[in-house]
């Protein structure tokens, strides 16, 4: 795509974004009208992100008075997003929920609990596998293993969420046109060292090869990835032995001279490019499932700095899927976390050195830009010019239900509204590909 046209669809995302978010209350019909089943659908998950990390991620990024693209998305809706046995979403039973539109145990990995499980639409299988069976193309990116749940439970359904090698199993055996993330051990039998590490398979198949064989372009490195053939039309990338990044505290982090995320591995913006590209030249429809897993993973390391980056990945994949939506109006995108990793707090006030406490009056643990007793982050100017300075507070380790946003683009968005549940981001994208969800008018329950 050229550079002027590139320009034409941000300009047009531009202009049209305080048009759309007028209607923002829509009558039951129009909402139930926006259910088509004629589009494409991406879901977006930067999981672990409450409207706190996003505050921050805001501040060091374009200051206090600048809007991220995620400020833009021109459609939101508060989350609620408890679990049948608890309030708190986990990873692997919110991304079930969200594959399937149905309440499930939190100990739930595409399935209830260790029971097999049906879709809301009574599918035997999650959105991405109904979309698949229709003939669309489908595509999972994740920026951890891609066994990770908030991807891995579209295309895999196990009793136990760490069964790592059947999990990748599954996924490999999907079909799917694109797999692109981390977990090369999972794909490389015992014995046999692949890019990033000895494999982990104890079956002895070697998937890499077999996806060679099936007709993938297996990709290895950033540098492959980025330069793939523009005629690829199935695309197998393993970046990293587990995650691409490193999910550690600060400190550990610099004893090890290790980075939180390593320069030499794809962004989720490059490998949600690379996958909107290769499942439009199929010419169908498709379902698209990205999620930037380091959002979760290093706010559960209390490691401030590494979350604030992973936000920035984040929130610059959201401006490749609007651009590619300016571009592709038949194309919705819905875009939310789960819960609310570490409960990451913004404190502002003045301190009186330039380092942040180890923590906060109350007891709570407190980050700099190096962790514990780091200097203050600094947020990029405010509409005055003014940079003012910040530290980051934890409430725990884990995750907390926290402030959530559902948001969301293009076919369909204005389905995303008021206060909605968290089965409620399958019956919006159900909709955009099949039509209103049976025994659904097309509004919230």
């Amino acid at each position: 795509m050229s550079k002027p046209a590139r320009l034409i669809g941000f300009i047009l995302v531009l202009a049209t974004g305080a048009a759309l978010t007028l209607p923002l209350l829509r009558s039951q019909e129009s909402a139930a009208e926006s259910g088509t089943g004629e589009g494409s659908v991406i879901f977006f998950h930067p999981d672990g992100m409450g409207v706190n990390t996003w505050g921050a991620v805001r501040m060091m990024t374009v200051g206090p008075d600048g809007r991220l693209n995620w400020d833009k998305l021109p459609y939101m809706a508060v989350y609620t997003g408890h679990m049948k046995d608890r309030l708190t979403s986990t990873s692997h039973g919110g991304a079930t929920t969200h594959a399937y539109g149905v309440k499930v145990l939190a100990d739930s990995y595409g399935m209830d609990g260790k029971e097999p499980l049906k879709s809301a639409s009574g599918f035997d299988g999650s959105i991405l596998q109904e979309a698949q069976a229709a003939g669309l193309a489908v595509g999972m990116v994740n920026s951890g293993t891609i066994t990770e749940p908030g991807s891995g439970v579209f295309a895999a359904s196990h009793p136990e969420r760490y069964a790592h090698e059947p999990i990748a199993l599954q996924i490999f055996e999907s079909g799917a046109e694109v797999i692109l993330g981390g977990g090369e051990k999972y794909f490389v039998p015992e014995g046999v060292d692949g890019v990033y590490g000895p494999g982990a398979r104890t079956d002895g198949r070697d998937l890499i090869a077999e996806a060679r064989a099936r007709g993938y372009t297996v990709v290895r490195t950033r540098a492959e990835l980025l330069s793939l053939p523009d005629t690829t039309t199935k695309v197998l990338g393993l970046f990293a032995s587990y995650h691409t990044f490193n999910d550690q505290p600060e400190e550990r982090l610099l004893e090890k001279g290790l980075l939180a995320w390593p320069e030499e591995v794809p962004t989720i913006a490059e490998m949600t490019q690379v996958a909107l590209d290769v499942l439009s030249r199929s010419g169908r429809r498709f379902f698209l499932v990205s999620e930037e897993e380091g959002t979760d993973n290093m706010s559960n390391a209390n490691n401030a700095m590494g979350e604030i980056q992973a936000g920035q990945r984040a929130d610059e994949a959201i401006g490749v899927i609007r651009a590619f939506i300016a571009e592709n109006p038949n194309t919705l995108m819905v875009m939310t976390s789960d819960s609310d990793a570490g409960g990451m707090q913004v404190l502002g006030q003045p301190f009186p050195a330039d380092t942040a406490p180890a923590a906060a009056s109350n007891g709570a643990p407190m980050d700099g830009v190096e962790g514990t007793n780091g200097r203050l982050f600094e947020a990029q100017p405010d509409a005055n010019g003014v940079r003012h300075s910040f530290a980051i507070m934890w409430a725990q380790y884990h995750d907390v239900s926290g402030g959530i946003l559902m948001k969301a683009d293009g076919l369909g968005a204005d389905q995303v509204h008021g206060t909605m549940d968290n089965t409620e981001a399958y019956r919006v994208m159900y909709s955009v590909l099949f039509g209103p969800l049976p025994g659904h008018d097309g509004d919230q329950p």
